[in-house]
């Protein structure tokens, strides 16, 4: 059975050290996989940041004639092989000239139908750097510029604020300060459009216009629109209806000035478009290496940390075993605070609790064949003393006789009550009952009984105090006083017997209602009585939901208290069976 448990003990603790290894597997594949993503989102960043440079050329050239310069920089840049290709997959440019191109496209380079993914500040899916006629000449943008700059240097003078907005084409104006401000540092020159300018809008109003069919609106310098003064028409147009002419007239315009949608291409250096982070043959070896050293390391921790788990277990096997065997005593050392120790010391107890348990037993069984072997020998040895004419079966003899069976009744009587109480199976039939009318009044005692009322079983009531009296008398001389009294503390009847007899040793009084416990074990069993009787009467105590205890003084006497509740409502010990 032990090799059995330890092999159990070990297979659970290979399985947890394999479990722990997928854990810490699992852990490294996570991170592993956060530094591919991570990889892989650089990679798209380059991938984006080609795709941008590309859309800029695109938008501010008419072909890609001249692209060629520009696809070798990003592709030294960024690693990557780079090639552009017209929509019929004509070449216009290669990086890597001569190598095969995979079948599908990275992107579409066209800046009137930008990928919005890819470029966010994109209005109506037109390049930002895609301006056609609106582009300010080089002379337009330093007049404007420097002429923006005087304007905002006259606004903060005078209000502390103002900044400098460009318009989408680049066209500065002043904004954040009050208009008339603007206005009085020479705003309105600012806000004049170029000749190119005004020509590109009157352009594309008309072109709206057109698409709307009517002259309804006007368009400003930032192309926003407002109703047209000259146009009349009998509702204004929807928004929507306006920005998607707006959209398509602004195509239009600059189809011209753009260079023709193309497809591009990102591979890697052999040209095929794989994963932008590849786990060489070197790295995955590396990687199975790793996964298994750090396997076996935590299988090698996990069966050490085992064999240190399991030798307590051992222990405590063994310890059972001998117990089992009959060894009563077999303690098992304790170290540290864990659960094991813990465990062991539960055991510990558990194995000194069956010790006394065992102790108890031979003692009480000891004490019983005691307790009957008395009176027993007494009667044989009359009888044998008879049979052999001896001795005379005189009304003295029957009378001796009689005596030592009554004894032998009593204890059985006695030996059967505790018995009933240990089983759970103690009869009691309580009932309303006055203490005086209950108890036997017996010679050489004195009652203050009072009047006390309660709700108990009167014969069992009345076993207790007649066992405590007899005890007190038993122990006390002929010039001792015995005294019961009774009264009533809250909700419990208080029954004292006291006695001014020898009195009871401070280490002996916690053993008086022990089975067979006496404070003088050399004197004779009929002088003695029993010594069940004190451990009935807290067995009866207990069933009537009270106590039984006792004080003492050597020399002066004793005292034994018995509380009841005055209503017994919790009876411990209900028949569970019929009982003689």
């Amino acid at each position: 059975m032990r090799g059995s448990l330890l092999a159990r003990l070990l297979a659970a603790s290979v399985l947890i050290a394999v479990c722990s290894t997928g854990a810490t597997v699992s852990l490294a594949v996570r991170a592993t996989t956060g530094a591919i993503r991570q990889e892989h989102g650089r990679a798209l960043a380059a991938d984006n940041r080609v795709y941008t440079a590309l859309l800029d050329y695109a938008a501010t050239h008419r072909t890609w004639s001249q692209v060629g310069p520009v696809v070798d920089e990003l592709a030294a840049s960024t690693g990557r092989r780079v090639v552009v290709r017209t929509m019929n997959r004509a070449p216009l440019a290669d990086s890597m000239p001569g190598n095969r191109v995979p079948r599908d496209a990275s992107a579409v380079v066209d800046p009137l139908a930008v990928d919005s993914s890819l470029v966010p500040g994109a209005a109506d899916r037109i390049a930002p750097t895609a301006l056609g006629p609106f582009r300010l000449t080089a002379t337009d943008r330093a007049r404007l510029d420097g002429l923006a700059r005087r304007v905002l240097s006259c606004v903060q003078e005078r209000t502390g604020s103002g900044a400098v907005v460009a318009q989408f084409n680049g066209h500065p104006s002043v904004r954040g300060a009050p208009a008339q401000a603007v206005a009085g540092c020479g705003g309105a020159r600012l806000a004049e459009p170029t000749p190119g300018e005004s020509a590109a809008l009157s352009q594309l109003t008309g072109a709206v216009n057109r698409c709307l069919g009517a002259s309804v609106v006007r368009l400003d310098a930032a192309l926003n629109w407002t109703p047209s003064p000259s146009g009349v028409p009998r509702a204004a147009p929807a928004d929507d209806r306006v920005r998607g002419c707006l959209t398509s007239a602004r195509r239009d315009q600059l189809a011209p000035y753009v260079a023709p949608a193309a497809l591009l291409f990102i591979t890697n250096a052999t040209g095929a478009a794989s994963s932008p982070f590849d786990l060489s043959t070197g790295n995955r070896l590396r990687i199975g290496l790793t996964a298994t050293a750090v396997l076996a390391l935590t299988i090698a921790v996990t069966v050490l940390a085992a064999a240190r788990l399991t030798r307590p277990l051992r222990a405590l096997t063994g310890a059972a075993q001998r117990i089992a065997a009959g060894d009563g005593a077999a303690p098992v050392t304790v170290r540290g605070h864990d659960k094991i120790a813990q465990l062991a010391a539960a055991f510990n107890d558990m194995s000194a609790s069956l010790a006394r348990s065992e102790r108890l037993r031979r003692d009480m069984v000891s004490d019983i064949a005691h307790e009957l072997r008395t009176p027993l020998s007494n009667i044989r040895g009359w009888l044998e003393a008879t049979q052999d004419g001896v001795a005379d079966t005189d009304p003295a003899l029957i009378d001796s006789l009689l005596d030592e069976a009554l004894q032998l009744q009593h204890i059985v009587d006695d030996l059967q009550d505790l018995a009933l109480a240990d089983a759970g199976a103690l009869r009691l039939h309580p009932e309303p009952a006055s203490l005086a009318d209950v108890l036997h009044r017996r010679d050489g005692v004195h009652y203050e009984l009072g009047d006390v009322t309660l709700t108990a079983d009167p014969v069992r009531l009345r076993q207790m105090v007649d066992n405590l009296v007899a005890n007190a008398l038993r122990h006390t001389g002929p010039d001792g006083r015995v005294v019961v009294t009774a009264r009533t503390e809250h909700d419990q009847a208080v029954i004292e017997v006291s006695d001014t007899g020898i009195g009871i040793a401070p280490d002996d009084l916690p053993h008086v209602f022990d089975r067979f416990w006496r404070a003088e074990k050399s004197r004779g069993r009929r002088g003695g009585g029993s010594g069940l009787g004190l451990a009935i009467v807290r067995k009866l105590a207990e069933a009537h939901g009270g106590t039984a205890t006792a004080t003492s003084t050597v020399g002066a006497g004793s005292t034994f208290t018995i509380r009841i509740p005055t209503q017994v409502s919790d009876i411990r010990w209900l028949p569970s069976a019929p009982c003689g």
